[in-house]
C-alpha cells in the first residue's frame, strides 16, 4: 500500500447520519439513507452482567440491538441547564490559627512547599491576594492560596505574633465550587518552575534590561531574578536534568556554584555506573572542597615551596599540610599574573574576594582591545580560575548606549509604562484575538503547528524520538538499517529547505518565541508540498516508540516490513525462547519438522532456521519473516505477552472493519422493545 493512500481510501468515506426532528424530537435516524441497525453498548448494566462482552481494553458492557423508535433512545434538542453561578463570598480578616488546609485543596496532604519567593514581599507589604476557605468544623479550610498560608505561618513563626488574613469565605454546602477555585487557582497560577522563569528572564536579560526591571514586571523579588539567572552558569545536560525533574532543587542550586570544570566531573558521576554523585548538601561541601587543598591548585613551583606537602596514597595529588602558608605562596603567584595582565595590555583586572562567585550570567564577552576586564575567582579549596575578555552587563549597557549617542550617563529607573495588571489585560487581548485570527487561517495555522512541533512552547512539550538500546548489539543493528538510512536522507531534504532560508533546522525541545518565530516565518515561505514535506519529517522524527501509535502507522501506511528488515544476529542471539523457535521453524517449513525438532537445544533449532533461510539442503526463503516482524503483527506462542501483538489488539478495531465484530466472543443479549 502507497503511503500516499488517502484516507478516503483506506478508510472509505465518512458515513452521513441524518436526525429527523419534529415536535422538538428526534423522530427518525438515517444513515446514507437507510434506517440503521442500531447496537448499544451499555456499560453500566455491563458491570453487574453475568455473561458482558468486553471491548479491546478489557471493560464490560452489555450489548443491545435497539429496535425501538429513535425517539426513545433519549436524545434531547434542548441545551443543557446554564450552570449556576458561584455565590459571592463574603470578605473577613480571620486569625490565622483559625485557618487550615482544606480537605477539598487540590495539593491537601502534599508536603510543605517552598515559599521563599514570596516570603520577602508578604514580609514587607502583606497580602496583595485574599485566601479563599470555606467554613469546616470550628476551623476555616484554606480552598485557594496555600502557598501564601505556609509563607503567613512562617512569619508568625518568626514574630510570635498571630496576624489577621484577609478571607473570602464560601457557603460550606458549595463542594463542588470550592474544589473547581482549587484546581483554577493551583493549575491557571502556579509559579512557573524555576527553567521556564529562567528562559524568560534569559530573554529580558539579553535585551538590557536590569535585574530590579525584570523584577518589577514580572512581580517578584530581585533575590528571585539573581537566584534564577544563576541557572544560566550550568551545562546544559545539568539544566535538562533538572527540567525533567532528576534533580532536586539543592543540588540544582549547588551546582550553580561549580566552575565548569567540576559540572562536567560531576555529570561523568552522575552517569557513572559505579560511582555516586553527590547530592544535596554533600553536593555543596563537594563543590567548595572543603579544608583540604591539593597540589594541583597551586599557581607556583612546588619545587619553590618551603611548606610542608603530606602524600596521599589514595589520590592524585598531594595536600598541603598548612593552609595559611599555602595561601600566602598562591596570593604571590596571583598578584604575578595581576601584573603580567597589565602589562599585556588589559584595560583592568579584577580579583574578586576569596570565596566569591564569577556570575557568568552578568558579564558580556568584550574582547581586549575593545576594553575588556580580567576578573579573577579564587574558590576556597585552592582553584583559581582566570576570566579574560568580560564586561559586567551594566557596564557592558552604559557603553552601548554611549556608542548609541545617548549620553554618558543612565537613568537611575526606568518604569515601566504597564503595571503588571494592566499588562496582563493588554497581553491576553491580543492574544484572544491572535486565537480567533488563526481559527480562520488553516494554512497559516498548519503552518505555526509545524513551527510548534519543531521547537514546543511552554503549552508544546516537544521531544525528538533518542534512539538508545540497551545492548549497544540492537543499537547497532536499527543504527544501520535501511529505515534510518531512509529517514535520515528525509530529513536532510527537509533540512535544506531550511538552511536555503538561512534557518537552522534542528528540532530542540522547549525552544523560545525567537526561535519558534524563526521556524514560523521560513515556513512561510515554503509551498505548501514543501511545508508538508517537513510535517511529515517531524512526525517521523518525534513518533513514540513501542505502542500502538507505531502499529497504526505500519498498518495505514502499508508498510512493507520485509523490505525495511530481515533476520540477522543480533536478532537470532537475542531470540531465547524455546516455544517461539519452534513455532518459527513450523511457520517456514512443517508443523512435522518443528515437533521433531523439539527437543533439540535453541541454538540447534536456530541453526535449522537460519538454514531454512538461507536455502542450506533446501529451497532459500529469504523473503520469510516471523510473525513479529509482519503487518499487523501475530503472536508465535498462545496466550504468551507479545508487545506488537498485544499493541495491535489494543487499537486494531479502530482501522480494520469486522474487528469490533470479532472482538465480542459472549452471545449477543436480548432485543430491546
Amino acid at each position: 500500500m502507497s503511503a500516499a493512500r488517502c484516507l478516503t481510501e483506506l478508510l472509505g468515506p465518512r458515513p452521513r447520519l441524518t436526525l429527523v426532528i419534529a415536535e422538538a424530537q428526534v423522530a427518525e435516524i438515517w444513515v446514507e439513507g437507510r434506517a440503521p441497525l442500531i447496537t448499544i453498548r451499555d456499560y453500566d448494566w455491563g458491570e453487574t452482567d453475568p455473561e458482558p462482552s468486553r471491548d479491546g481494553d478489557g471493560f464490560p458492557f452489555t450489548k443491545i440491538n435497539w429496535r425501538g423508535p429513535a425517539w426513545a433512545l433519549g436524545l434531547s434538542l434542548h441545551p443543557p441547564a446554564k450552570e449556576t453561578s458561584m455565590a459571592q463570598p463574603d470578605l473577613k480578616h480571620i486569625p490565622l490559627d483559625e485557618l487550615r488546609i482544606s480537605k477539598l485543596n487540590m495539593r491537601h496532604g502534599r508536603k510543605k512547599p517552598d515559599v521563599s519567593d514570596i516570603l520577602p514581599s508578604i514580609r514587607e507589604s502583606g497580602l496583595r491576594q485574599t485566601l479563599l476557605v470555606r467554613r469546616e468544623g470550628k476551623y476555616y479550610g484554606v480552598i485557594a492560596g496555600r502557598r501564601r498560608f505556609f509563607a503567613l505561618k512562617e512569619i508568625a513563626k518568626q514574630t510570635g505574633e498571630t496576624p489577621l488574613v484577609p478571607c473570602a469565605i464560601m457557603t460550606e454546602k458549595d463542594a463542588a465550587s470550592a474544589i473547581a477555585a482549587s484546581v483554577i487557582e493551583n493549575v491557571g497560577r502556579l509559579p512557573a518552575t524555576e527553567m521556564e522563569q529562567y528562559q524568560a528572564f534569559k530573554r529580558l536579560h539579553d535585551e538590557g534590561k536590569a535585574i530590579e526591571d525584570i523584577a518589577t514586571f514580572f512581580g517578584v523579588t530581585e533575590l528571585l531574578v539573581r537566584r534564577v539567572l544563576a541557572l544560566a552558569s550550568l551545562a546544559e545536560p545539568i539544566r535538562k536534568l533538572y527540567a525533567e525533574d532528576e534533580l532536586d532543587r539543592e543540588t540544582i542550586r549547588a551546582l550553580t556554584l561549580a566552575t565548569p570544570d567540576q559540572q562536567a566531573e560531576w555529570l561523568r558521576l552522575i552517569e557513572s555506573e559505579s560511582e555516586r554523585a553527590p547530592i544535596g548538601r554533600s553536593c555543596k561541601a563537594w563543590i567548595t572542597g572543603g579544608t583540604t587543598i591539593t597540589t594541583d591548585k597551586a599557581l607556583f613551583d612546588l619545587e619553590t615551596y618551603e611548606g610542608q606537602v603530606t602524600a596521599d596514597l589514595f589520590g592524585e595529588h598531594g595536600v598541603f599540610a598548612d593552609a595559611d602558608q599555602f595561601w600566602q605562596a598562591q596570593s604571590t603567584a596571583i598578584a604575578e599574573r595581576i601584573e603580567a595582565y597589565k602589562a599585556g595590555g588589559w584595560a583592568d583586572v579584577i580579583c574578586l574576594e576569596r570565596g566569591a562567585y564569577f556570575h557568568r550570567w552578568d558579564h558580556v564577552q568584550c574582547a581586549m582591545e575593545d576594553g575588556g576586564k580580567v576578573f579573577i575567582e579564587v574558590r576556597h579549596d585552592g582553584t583559581v580560575q582566570f576570566h579574560e575578555g568580560q564586561l559586567t552587563s551594566a557596564e557592558a549597557r552604559k557603553r552601548q548606549q554611549r556608542s548609541n549617542g545617548e549620553g554618558d550617563t543612565v537613568p537611575a529607573e526606568i518604569r515601566p509604562e504597564m503595571s503588571g495588571p494592566l499588562a496582563e489585560y493588554i497581553l491576553l487581548h491580543r492574544h484572544a484575538a491572535a486565537q480567533a485570527s488563526l481559527a480562520a487561517s488553516p494554512a497559516i495555522a498548519l503552518r505555526l503547528m509545524v513551527a510548534h512541533a519543531m521547537a514546543g512552547s511552554a503549552l508544546w512539550d516537544v521531544r525528538p524520538h533518542e534512539l538508545r538500546a540497551r545492548k549497544d548489539e540492537t543499537q547497532a543493528s536499527v543504527e544501520g538499517s535501511t529505515s534510518v538510512a531512509a529517514l535520515t536522507e528525509k530529513s536532510a531534504q527537509t533540512d535544506a529547505l531550511f538552511k536555503a532560508l538561512n534557518v537552522n533546522p534542528a528540532l530542540r525541545r522547549n525552544g523560545d518565541d525567537y526561535r519558534l518565530c524563526e521556524l514560523f516565518s521560513a515556513l512561510l515561505a515554503m509551498s505548501d508540498e514543501e511545508v508538508l514535506t517537513v510535517l511529515a519529517s517531524v512526525m517521523a522524527r518525534t513518533l513514540e516508540a513501542g505502542n500502538g501509535i507505531v502499529e497504526a502507522v505500519l498498518h495505514v501506511c502499508g508498510t512493507d516490513l520485509s523490505a525495511a528488515w530481515k533476520p540477522d544476529d543480533v536478532f537470532f542471539d537475542l531470540t531465547k525462547d524455546k516455544r517461539a523457535i519452534n513455532a518459527m521453524i513450523g511457520d517456514i517449513a512443517t508443523l512435522s519438522l518443528a515437533e521433531s525438532c523439539r527437543a533439540e537445544t535453541g541454538k540447534a533449532q536456530k541453526q535449522e532456521l537460519a538454514n531454512r533461510i538461507s536455502g542450506e539442503g533446501c529451497e532459500a526463503n529469504p523473503d520469510w519473516r516471523p510473525g513479529w516482524m509482519q503487518v499487523p503483527p501475530t503472536r508465535l506462542v498462545e496466550g504468551a505477552g507479545s508487545p506488537p501483538a498485544d499493541a495491535w489488539t489494543r487499537i486494531a478495531s479502530l482501522f480494520e472493519a469486522g474487528a469490533e465484530n470479532a472482538s465480542d466472543e459472549t452471545p449477543e443479549h436480548q432485543d430491546a422493545a
